[in-house]
Formats: structure tokens, C-alpha cells, sequence
């Protein structure tokens, strides 16, 4: 793995999502990028069931890292562990309850374009679709300051000036060895927005 920059693509009015997600993979097969599988990340979120001061651990799952799963803290903090400690999430339900209707993932498909992956991901809370992220991973370099600019360049031929800066989690870590939790950073930020402007459109009751 290398240095991977995530931007959520804006869905125009009048148009699906499952047409734009078409212009995409177009647009990058017309640059030569060649399909590689498809890729799947998912988020479900816990909520403690402390009063006083709850907490929310996210547990993310990266098709990329088959035997991991990446736990997040509200606060930060990380941790990767392997697949058992799904099995570990239901034994602590005495202290942590997953959220209702807030389970949400990113699939689509995955590209090889040189020294690049791209991946144009669908995204869906509770099976309802509600955006589109874009991921270009560069795989020879693992310091994003080193390779930022080439990242730009090919990130604003296809997302165009939404790329202008680095992703905001990882602005603070330009200059840090990138790890897979980097990544997974990115995906819950944008997970989060999603979540927050689905909440903020439901009626008020």
C-alpha cells in the first residue's frame, strides 16, 4: 500500500448516482486505467452505554486488508486488530451498543492506471444510496508531502478543484509514514458528513 487521498464527488440535481459513478469509470478507462476487482469498506458504529460521558468506537472493514479490522475512537485513537475482534465487539454489549441504522460502506470498482489505484465507490447508510467517494492510491511512495503534487495532478483530472488541498485528516500527517488507518481516517470522515446530512434532511418529528 501506498499513499491514498479519498474526496467525496459531488452528485449533480438530475442525475443518479449509479450515472455518475458511469462518467467516472469511463472517464478513467479513457485514460487508460484498466479494471483490477471490485472493493468493499463498511463502518459500523457502537455507542457506550455510559451516561455520563458516552463514547462512539467506529469498527471499519477494508476489502484491502482482508484479516483487519481498524477500531476508532471518537477521540482518535486507533486500533488495528484481526477479524476476531468482531467476535469481542458482542461480548462487550454490556458497554457498547451498535447504533441503529447507521451501518455504511463504500463498494465499487477498482482501477490500475501505472503506479496508481483508483476506486470509485458507492456509498450507502442502511441501503439507501447517499454519495459517491473517489480514492487514488499512489503505490511507490509512502510520505504523501513526497508525492502530493503528482497525486494532485491526476486527482483534479478526475474529481477536478475539490482536490486542490489534501484530504483534512491527513493534512496534519503529510510528512508521516502513511499507514492503512491513514486511509480509514479519511473514510470515516466522510462516512460521518454523510451521516450528519442524512440526519439533518429527515423531518423533524
Amino acid at each position: 500500500m501506498g499513499v491514498s487521498c479519498v474526496y467525496d464527488y459531488p452528485v449533480p440535481d438530475g442525475r443518479s448516482g449509479a450515472q455518475v459513478v458511469d462518467v467516472l469509470q469511463k472517464q478513467v478507462e479513457t485514460m487508460g486505467a484498466y479494471k483490477t476487482g471490485n472493493f468493499h469498506i463498511d463502518c459500523e458504529t457502537y455507542q457506550s452505554v455510559m451516561l455520563n460521558s458516552p463514547k462512539t468506537l467506529h469498527i471499519l472493514h477494508n476489502s484491502e486488508h482482508p484479516a483487519s479490522c481498524f477500531a476508532i475512537l471518537d477521540s482518535g485513537n486507533t486500533l488495528v486488530a484481526d477479524t476476531l475482534f468482531n467476535g469481542l465487539m458482542s461480548n462487550l454489549k454490556n458497554y457498547y451498543q451498535a447504533r441503529k441504522g447507521a451501518k455504511i460502506e463504500s463498494k465499487g470498482q477498482r482501477y490500475q492506471l501505472a503506479d496508481f489505484v483508483l476506486k470509485i465507490g458507492s456509498v450507502s447508510l442502511a441501503g439507501s444510496f447517499k454519495g459517491i467517494l473517489v480514492e487514488v492510491e499512489y503505490s511507490p511512495s509512502l510520505v504523501a508531502m513526497e508525492c502530493w503534487n503528482l497525486m494532485k495532478e491526476l486527482l483534479q483530472s478526475i474529481v477536478g478543484n475539490i482536490a486542490e488541498t489534501p484530504p483534512q485528516t491527513l493534512k496534519p500527517r503529510m510528512d508521516e509514514t502513511f499507514t492503512p488507518t491513514m486511509a480509514m481516517l479519511q473514510y470515516l470522515e466522510h462516512f460521518n458528513n454523510f451521516r450528519n446530512k442524512a440526519a439533518m434532511s429527515q423531518p423533524a418529528r
